[in-house]
């Protein structure tokens, strides 16, 4: 592979390595920049010194590994928000009380059901200096104020700290905030927000500036669902858009196309390019173009919202028009390897987001296999070459980005490549005339005859995404994918690819040992999963729902409404997914319970129960009416467990009653699910 005798990639991989180390290792600043300061002076001594003896070559590569690998770990360090000693979390102690905050309006996020939301910087706690991110929820009960972004803002509420799922396999929502810095979310309402002063800046003027735009756009005769797809198509604003036509877009394999990227940036640096051929290619002016340019494409990339795919593609193609500006071939993998470089430099917090890892491995695929998928065939008619290259760029994107979609999504669709084929050609002309309709809405109201050509459009990309999505039987659902499994698959892949470009032994000899590795990987899952055996209560508000886990089967109880819609229940079926098993029954809750030689006494509301039984767990759901005193002189169990769908007053009583009893008493909603 060229790209790995590209002398930045040493630099990167180490650079890499320090990121994730960092997230393994807790090192304080004094080692890290002292360590840095070593490494550069070992690397400043060996540079002068490697052409005289062989020894200090290979130290100077070694220095350059250990100096990359600590500068990545001396940004993550420096961008770790909680460091900084006026941080929130260093001020409230006592969360999931009323305090005091003043916040900046950052960014407007996807209402819930109950509340508008909103990622605030904090500045002030109960009077107090402070700093940091929240999302601010406000319930939507009453009418929400008037919050721009840039809006200085004083806030009465209740904090709450970032928890862990309090359920088994949940994607992990308490990580994905704090990976962004964020640790808490304040719960209000319109009558606790005193707004403030409007706080100028370029971040909350193009925000701004975009919401304006929107409104226009709103103002105009596009329908409302079709406005949505418009604002996440050419804006980047997916919010608004609802349920049903995103789960159409996910099924068709076409949930790219509702985030800016790639597409969008390279329209706009054509659009931008043919605007600005009036002038000249003089020194001058050839700059001029080239500011212009970068101008434009990160103007809109701050416009758009600045997510990780539009950064990757802002960044790419800045140096694409440094390149033509400098009339130089660029490398695109040199490129590729500088932007994310760059990028992580600025925001490392991106490394772990999945958009970023996507974006840049559907990328790289597309570089490095779409020329070799395209040699298989070479049509001479243009139009089917056109067609054949959509299908060649949508599989080698596809099985660049598949391993870690499965492993992230747990489903792939099928009729990616059909949904590619149709919607690509219509979405250039979306594209034009989408750009023409914001460039109008800038100013006032788009005119009659863009708005409907646009709205008609857009009615035929979602009948085509809808028609695609409705061949559910090309969707495979609910694929177990481990992190071992995850790594293995991009080994075959790569291995694979290798042995195609270069048919020989050695190849082909690594590519089928890591056939082996990856089949090792499911065989010893398989096994592992086979030999485990548990009992789950899991934490649920309004029902109660046990899982009684032997091998790769799995028995739940629960009431009939949650055993009739099992299989769109996210709770249950992110637990078989995760734990490579199957629904093995459906049983309905009964009184008295055995694994493992353990008994299990349930009691609910109705406060019936088996009275000839010592259990060793009483499980209180449904909020029974008991003296739990009583009971537990009776029953003597070793553990009291009370699920999510029993009064709060009640709890409170039953553990005051348990810590006098000296008995273990596990809370759900407190302490997350429990297993035996």
């Amino acid at each position: 592979m060229k790209i790995l005798q590209f002398p930045l990639i040493t630099i990167f991989i180490g650079f890499l390595f320090g990121l994730l180390l960092f997230q393994t290792v807790n090192l304080n600043f004094a080692f890290v920049f002292g360590s840095l300061g070593i490494g550069i002076l070992g690397l400043l001594i060996t540079h002068f010194l490697n052409s005289k003896n062989k020894l200090f070559k290979n130290l100077f590569g070694g220095f350059v590994i250990l100096t990359s690998t600590l500068v990545g770990i001396s940004t993550a360090l420096i961008h770790k928000q909680t460091f900084n000693q006026n941080h929130y979390i260093h001020q409230i102690t006592d969360y999931e009380k009323v305090h005091q905050l003043k916040l900046l309006v950052n960014e407007k996020l996807k209402s819930t059901a109950k509340n508008n939301r909103f990622i605030c910087f904090v500045k002030a706690v109960d009077l107090e200096r402070s700093f940091g991110k929240v999302i601010l929820n406000i319930s939507k009960k009453d009418t929400l104020p008037n919050l721009k972004i840039g809006t200085n803002v004083t806030v009465t509420g209740i904090v709450f700290k970032n928890r862990k799922s309090f359920n088994p396999s949940l994607f992990d929502y308490s990580s994905y905030l704090e990976n962004q810095e964020i640790y808490a979310q304040v719960y209000t309402k319109t009558n606790q927000i005193s707004i403030g002063k409007y706080e100028s800046g370029l971040w909350a003027n193009l925000s701004n500036y975009r919401e304006n735009i929107i409104t226009n756009l709103r103002h105009s005769t596009i329908s409302k669902e079709e406005l949505n797809v418009v604002n996440a198509l050419v804006l980047g604003q997916q919010q608004d858009i609802s349920p049903e036509v995103l789960k159409d877009y996910q099924y068709a394999g076409a949930v790219h196309v509702l985030s800016v990227s790639g597409l969008h940036v390279g329209f706009i640096l054509l659009f931008i390019t043919f605007l600005l051929k009036p002038i000249g290619n003089s020194r001058r002016g050839s700059l001029l173009k080239l500011g212009i340019i970068i101008l434009s494409l990160w103007s809109f990339a701050v416009l758009t919202g600045l997510s990780p795919s539009i950064v990757r593609s802002a960044t790419m193609f800045s140096f694409v028009a440094i390149g033509m500006h400098l009339r130089r071939t660029v490398n695109i993998y040199h490129t590729l390897i500088v932007s994310m470089l760059l990028i992580l430099l600025f925001k490392p917090s991106f490394l772990f987001d999945v958009g970023f890892q996507l974006s840049y491995l559907a990328l790289f695929f597309i570089l490095w296999l779409q020329p070799v998928l395209s040699q298989l065939w070479q049509p001479k008619n243009k139009i089917i070459r056109y067609f054949w290259d959509i299908i060649t760029v949508s599989f080698a994107a596809q099985i660049g980005a598949m391993p870690l979609s499965i492993y992230y999504f747990h489903q792939f669709p099928g009729l990616f490549f059909v949904t590619n084929l149709l919607i690509l050609p219509l979405l250039g002309v979306i594209m034009a005339v989408g750009v023409l309709a914001i460039l109008i809405a800038t100013f006032h109201t788009v005119p009659f005859w863009i708005a409907k050509p646009l709205e008609y459009l857009i009615v035929w990309l979602n009948t085509i995404i809808h028609w695609v999505a409705s061949f559910e039987d090309f969707i495979i659902r609910n694929i177990s994918f481990s992190k071992e499994m995850l790594w293995s698959s991009y080994l075959v892949i790569v291995l694979m690819i290798l042995w195609i470009k270069i048919p020989k032994f050695k190849q082909l000899a690594f590519a089928l040992i890591s056939i082996m590795l990856l089949q090792t990987c499911f065989i010893f899952q398989k096994k592992q999963t086979l030999g485990k055996s548990e009992f789950i209560v899991f934490n649920s508000k309004k029902n109660t729902i046990l899982a009684e886990r032997i091998g790769n089967g799995v028995n739940i109880y629960s009431n009939d409404s949650i055993l009739s819609n099992l299989d769109s229940d996210q709770m249950v079926q992110s637990y078989l997914v995760g734990n490579f098993c199957k629904a093995k029954d459906q049983k309905p809750l009964s009184n008295a319970m055995y694994f493992k030689q353990q008994k299990i006494l349930i009691i609910d509301s109705s406060c019936v129960f088996q009275i000839d039984m010592n259990p060793d767990v009483i499980l209180l759901i449904q909020s029974p009416k008991l003296n739990l005193q009583r009971v537990l002189k009776t029953y003597q169990p070793k553990q009291i467990v009370v699920d999510g769908s029993n009064f709060k007053s009640y709890v409170k009583l039953w553990e005051a009653t348990c810590i006098k009893a000296k008995i273990p008493f596990h809370y759900t909603n407190e302490k997350g699910f429990y297993k035996l």
